[in-house]
């Protein structure tokens, strides 16, 4: 934790900030990468959201308190952005998020940076039909391999609600998969 400590007041500090900032880029740029991308689906609209996610990190970073870890903290803000990002896309095309996450799927196979298979795609669309938070411990939990602990730091909420979610989130596309 002290050594957090330490990254952060480098972080502030005019003199060290461009080199401690190119270090949080290099440490936690892949990871917010894919973990927004698990949310928002798209690569393009992943790499706004990140960006945006990073100019929050900056601009914020004088207001953090040290309360969680900077991992979380950062998690939460890309989290927020991607949520953000989908309601405002959702409501300027005038459908809702889950039509909009649908026709993103649905755009998946014609993306040159999805690798998936069918398998994978039919994985998308159960999950897109779950409630938003259990969408979000799904895919932090199965995609993300985040322990419940972090998962709790990031959302705000208590581990057993999170082990709940996920529990029944696996359950709904369990029947999802069986039956599509």
């Amino acid at each position: 934790m002290q050594e957090e400590k330490e990254f952060i007041q480098e972080l502030l500090d005019p003199k060290t900030q461009n080199e401690a900032f190119q270090k949080l880029l290099l440490i936690y740029q892949k990871p917010l990468y894919n973990h927004i991308r698990n949310i928002v689906l798209s690569h393009d609209d992943t790499d706004d959201v990140l960006q945006n996610t990073f100019i929050k990190v900056f601009q914020y970073l004088k207001n953090f308190k040290g309360e969680s870890k900077l991992f979380s903290w950062m998690f939460r803000i890309a989290t927020n952005e991607a949520l953000t990002f989908l309601n405002q896309k959702a409501k300027m095309s005038g459908i809702t998020t889950t039509a909009l996450q649908n026709k993103t799927i649905d755009n998946l196979k014609a993306d040159v940076f999805f690798d998936g298979n069918e398998i994978q795609l039919k994985l998308q669309k159960a999950i897109a039909k779950l409630p938003e938070k259990q969408q979000l411990v799904f895919k932090m939990k199965y995609f993300e391999e985040l322990k419940y602990e972090e998962i709790s730091e990031i959302l705000g909420t208590s581990v057993g609600a999170l082990k709940a979610s996920y529990h029944h989130a696996v359950k709904k596309i369990e029947t999802f998969v069986q039956t599509s």
